[in-house]
């Protein structure tokens, strides 16, 4: 028993529970202040770090409803939410983040507010091109939302709470009105088929036949939802591990064009070798 690994989930558990008792111990009344949550932390052993960024997280905590109704419990939340710490400063951390989602997400900048800013889906017919073909293999799914909105919070020096938040009110929207053509269009066709001489209950057929596709059709939101949780956790991904680095150029429009003519190239013979393979990599340095 001595020796036996005990699992992650069984060490938060004990973790949690044993800060239960430790607090369970003291008087705290109505709750802590900072400093004493801070001091409770140090008597525990608590990095005073981790103790910062756990209030930090707990005070730009977000909650976003799945919403009331039908259409809620149907295709599910309207915004969806991602937070973590990463390190680095303000500064560094906003211009990365624009960077990749201006040139990888292909997003462009709404509007600049003091504390976050927002993003929209790039406008032009080559940023279409681009997300119809999934150039990169990508699926551009924050283009497709409504908007995208950024935080950068200071934690300590080095650190920052990034919070980006998903507005897929449209995508539901879009998912809405399929779902009510469909039942619509089974209503119609079961009060014309007793003109035609069907019966019950076959003539109910169309009607129930229309509710199971507009309800299929409107949970497929769910799915679209699934993909842009994803985009936005992998961007967050890239921050915390430093993938993403604000001094990288956006490609000009002549190698922009040539990378698209590339992956129309190989949808169409997907064996042919790109014509400018140091398109794909500006950096490299050319074969002697």
């Amino acid at each position: 028993m001595a020796g036996e690994l005990i699992s992650r989930d069984a060490l938060e558990r004990i973790i949690q529970r044993a800060a239960e008792l430790q607090a369970g111990e003291r008087d705290i009344g109505d709750g802590l202040t900072r400093d004493e949550v801070l001091a409770l932390g140090k008597e525990v052993g608590i990095p005073a770090r981790h103790l910062q960024q756990a209030l930090l997280e707990e005070q730009t905590r977000t909650v976003v409803g799945a919403g009331r109704g039908p259409l809620a419990w149907l295709a599910g939340p309207a915004a969806l939410t991602a937070a973590r710490v990463v390190p680095g400063d303000r500064t560094a951390i906003e211009r990365a983040l624009g960077s990749w989602l201006e040139r990888d997400e292909l997003l462009q900048v709404k509007r600049r507010f003091a504390d976050h800013t927002t993003w929209e889906a790039k406008a032009g017919a080559f940023a279409s091109l681009q997300r119809a073909f999934g150039a990169g293999g990508k699926k551009f799914a924050l283009a497709r939302t409504a908007e995208v909105a950024g935080s950068v919070t200071p934690l300590e020096t080095g650190f920052c709470h990034v919070q980006l938040k998903a507005d897929v009110r449209n995508l539901r929207g879009q998912r809405a009105a399929g779902a009510a053509l469909l039942f619509g269009l089974g209503a119609i066709i079961t009060a014309l088929t007793p003109a035609l001489g069907v019966l019950l209950p076959w003539v109910l057929l169309p009607v129930a036949a229309g509710t199971a596709a507009a309800a299929a059709y409107a949970r497929g939101h769910r799915r679209d939802n699934e993909h842009a949780q994803v985009a936005l956790e992998q961007v967050l991904d890239r921050l915390e591990r430093g993938d993403l680095r604000a001094e990288a150029a956006l490609p000009g429009p002549a190698a922009a064009v040539g990378r698209l003519a590339d992956e129309l190239r190989t949808l169409i013979n997907p064996g042919a070798a790109p014509r400018n393979p140091g398109a794909k990599n500006p950096g490299a340095a050319p074969r002697g």
